[in-house]
């Protein structure tokens, strides 16, 4: 991509009007643009990256043996009734809408109940079991709060898995698959050292939840870790009966503010049993399957990993998220030398790797602030005096670090 016919240009300031810093900095960068509070669209840069931390999950979802499917968003009020889920009292940030024919949908914030009744036609025999299904889905929840950015919006991209087994013990070792997928998910985007497995209050479906939390001062959780396990507990259940209960010394745990970056339920036959979702045994019993669900949103990943890695002056991006992997920029030159030069390192490099070249004719202080705010992981600065002599500055955005590097070794250098 070359930048002077990128439309959507960075800004000088962040937002004022924003509190995150993810949002003010994403924003500030061209990635994406706030339609309203909660509700943000994803720019070139911006979907590039939710792209790529899509492909990390779904190669997960797809390795676990999941089928993926989509979905729809306006959801079958009747379904809901079912498992009382309709009612505001019980679910309190619906967003529902009136058909001009008469009756009420609602926009979907989860998907158990649609895709349990769904399976009704296609279950009905022991055989057919163990599954699981995914998607990516638009999500829609009325947030009384929606000041963290893309970290909690009102409308979002999320991942939802859910598993439907035939007993207990087989839902019970799906369930500690998906629990590895995720650390390899969270691993993969760069955050393994900072996330955790959490024990969580299961609600209604089990004693325990596992949740997935990223330590991160801005986050609006607090958890206690066991460094050495890798694994720590919600505030909200911390005693030290349950500490013990899960193995935990409570003397060994560290408090830590955090972000909810996934979760994983037991949903037991919660909503199999109401939407008539059963199977027959061998011996001919009708019986519901057991079932659980998995999510990622795809924004808070997103957002969460631009606040973890940032610095003071802008994103900086693991290779496995980032938009490119190269920023090449050249800088101004009376003569045009130095951009002839680039164009030939960017056609050499683009049919290699994902590059974003910098070719515009704007100021040197420009070019490297920007460069600094986007963030792409290796910066390739290229200039009249190190064109003369033969060579390129190599930047790595995160360690700072510079190397001078001859032209005919950028691509050895680069796939050093």
């Amino acid at each position: 991509m070359k930048q002077s016919i990128l439309p959507f240009k960075t800004r000088k300031d962040a937002p004022k009007d924003e509190v995150s810093l993810n949002a003010k900095l994403l924003i500030q960068a061209g990635f994406i643009h706030k339609e309203m509070a909660g509700v943000y669209s994803y720019l070139p840069l911006g979907l590039r990256v939710i792209e790529k931390i899509k492909g990390i999950i779904r190669n997960e979802m797809e390795t676990l043996g999941a089928s993926e499917v989509s979905l729809t968003a306006l959801q079958d009020k009747t379904l809901w009734e079912k498992t009382g889920r309709w009612d505001d009292e019980v679910v309190d940030n619906w967003f529902k809408t009136t058909l001009k024919s008469g009756g009420e949908l609602g926009l979907g914030f989860s998907h158990e109940e649609p895709l349990t009744a769904l399976l009704r036609d296609h279950v009905s025999s022991y055989k057919d079991l163990p599954f699981s299904i995914f998607q990516f889905q638009t999500k829609f929840r009325n947030e009384l709060r929606a000041k963290s950015g893309i970290m909690r919006g009102r409308e979002f991209l999320m991942k939802d898995l859910y598993s439907f087994s035939t007993t207990d013990e087989e839902h019970a070792a799906f369930y500690d698959r998906v629990k590895n997928a995720y650390v390899r998910i969270f691993d993969k985007v760069g955050l393994g050292e900072v996330t955790f497995p959490t024990y969580a209050t299961g609600g209604s479906f089990s004693k325990f939840s596992l949740e997935f939390q990223t330590i991160t001062s801005s986050g609006e959780d607090t958890i206690y870790v066991d460094r050495e396990k890798k694994v720590a507990i919600n505030k909200e259940i911390l005693s030290d009966e349950r500490c013990a209960e899960l193995g935990l010394d409570r003397e060994n745990l560290e408090e830590v503010t955090t972000v909810e970056v996934g979760n994983i339920f037991n949903l037991g036959t919660k909503f199999s049993e109401p939407l008539g979702l059963v199977y027959k045994d061998e011996a001919g019993n009708r019986i519901p399957s057991v079932m659980g669900c998995y999510g990622i949103g795809l924004g808070r990943l997103m957002g969460t990993i631009a606040e973890v890695f940032a610095d003071e002056k802008g994103l900086v991006w693991p290779k496995s998220v980032a938009p490119f992997d190269v920023h090449l920029v050249a800088l101004p030159d009376a003569e045009g030398t130095v951009m002839a030069a680039a164009e030939v390192i960017y056609e050499t490099l683009s049919a290699k790797m994902p590059i974003m070249f910098d070719d515009r004719a704007v100021s040197v202080g420009a070019k490297l602030a920007d460069a600094d705010l986007i963030g792409i992981p290796t910066r390739i600065v290229i200039g009249a005096k190190s064109l003369v002599e033969g060579n390129v500055e190599i930047t790595d955005r995160k360690s700072g670090e510079t190397t001078t590097v001859a032209l005919s070794e950028i691509l050895n250098y680069l796939h050093g």
